[in-house]
């Protein structure tokens, strides 16, 4: 047994601990006290933190973000589905692009416009208001009668009107009186074309002969697009997504 051991002691050399290295004290300056906060009721701020999770949002927000899980979980049919389908961003930019052109007249320049013609009918009686001026027009009556009377040679409608009844049946007048018309993202940006906060629906009724060509390239791809797949539109359903 003791010749066991010896084997032992020999095979497995002893392993000495070595003393623990003493932890450098640092010096605290007197002047400066630790205060450990108290980040309870009544107590020091919080740090900044994201509390997304525990703030109940405003019902608008509420409202949009149940309204989009309905769109997608219920089945929406091809007229209300129709409006999911926007124009892509090349042909949305071409057509911001025309009727920036065209903007109708600020609240500012409208005055100034009557002002000036007030003048000059006091001191002349027959005053010149000149030509009608070529502008975007909006409204969405007025949209509508220019569409009823084939005057409008290309309609744009937001695809995010609330409440949709108000223009869904606004493409299927448009193909019934053979009127090009496109949707495009965003009510607010086509407000900003009118000088408005949002506007549903725009049309162009003229336009001057250097932006002619613009107008009939928007037109020829908007109808590719939009009005000659009319039976392909209205076989998408959309929704359906658990």
């Amino acid at each position: 047994r003791d010749s066991n051991m010896g084997k032992a002691s020999r095979s497995r050399p002893s392993k000495r601990r070595q003393p623990a290295k003493k932890a450098q004290e640092k010096t605290k300056n007197p002047l400066f006290e630790k205060r450990s906060r108290n980040v309870g009721i009544g107590g020091d701020i919080r740090p900044p933190q994201d509390l997304g999770r525990f703030v109940k949002w405003p019902k608008y927000v509420r409202l949009q973000r149940q309204h989009r899980v309905l769109y997608q979980r219920l089945k929406v049919p091809p007229a209300i589905n129709q409006f999911t389908q926007a124009a892509d961003k090349n042909l949305a930019t071409e057509i911001f692009r025309l009727m920036d052109k065209y903007k109708p007249e600020t609240k500012t320049e409208k005055k100034e416009r009557i002002r000036s013609l007030a003048e000059s009918k006091a001191s002349n009686d027959k005053a010149d208001r000149g030509p009608k001026p070529v502008v975007v027009k909006y409204g969405l009556n007025h949209v509508t009668a220019l569409i009823e009377n084939k005057k409008a040679q290309l309609v744009v409608i937001a695809h995010d009107v609330e409440p949709i009844e108000l223009v869904i049946w606004l493409p299927a007048l448009c193909r019934k009186m053979d009127v090009p018309y496109v949707i495009v993202k965003g009510k607010s940006r086509l407000g900003k074309v009118v000088h408005q906060k949002t506007a549903t629906a725009l049309c162009l009724t003229n336009v001057k002969k250097e932006d002619q060509a613009a107008l009939n390239r928007v037109t020829e791809s908007v109808r590719n697009n939009f009005n000659d797949r009319s039976k392909e539109i209205a076989r998408h359903w959309g929704g359906g997504v658990m």
